[in-house]
């Protein structure tokens, strides 16, 4: 089962393997307390799409699209993908806004919309 579970919540031991994808590590927290599994960082947004996001709700659509568009043929999502198939992995993300992350993308790619893997 994939999940997504921001990286200030305590860890389960339901969530598997943690993987953070985010590009930078999530601010005030330890290696100890944070219990990622897997820093998958290449799978984040670009610093320059992250930069121009910054998180504006408004910006959402374009956000998406343009990540979608950094994925495509990307060896580290597919690498995600395969470690995701079977098994219990939780994505881990920084962001308040879950619904307009980066990870919220991604969670899409990997469970409702796996078309958007074919390039």
């Amino acid at each position: 089962m994939l999940r997504m579970k921001r990286a200030y919540e305590e860890p389960a031991k339901e969530d598997g393997v943690r993987v953070l994808v985010e590009r930078l590590w999530p601010r005030g927290l330890t290696k100890e307390k944070a219990g990622i599994d897997i820093w998958c960082r290449e799978v984040a947004p670009s610093a320059g799409l992250r930069k121009w996001y910054a998180h504006d709700p408004e910006k959402w659509e374009e956000f998406r699209q343009r990540y979608l568009e950094e994925l495509k043929g990307s060896p580290h999502l597919d690498a995600l993908r395969r470690l995701s198939a079977g098994k219990d992995v939780t994505l881990i993300f920084s962001t308040h806004d879950a619904e307009h992350s980066g990870a919220a993308v991604l969670m899409d790619l990997l469970t409702a919309r796996p078309e958007l893997f074919s390039t």
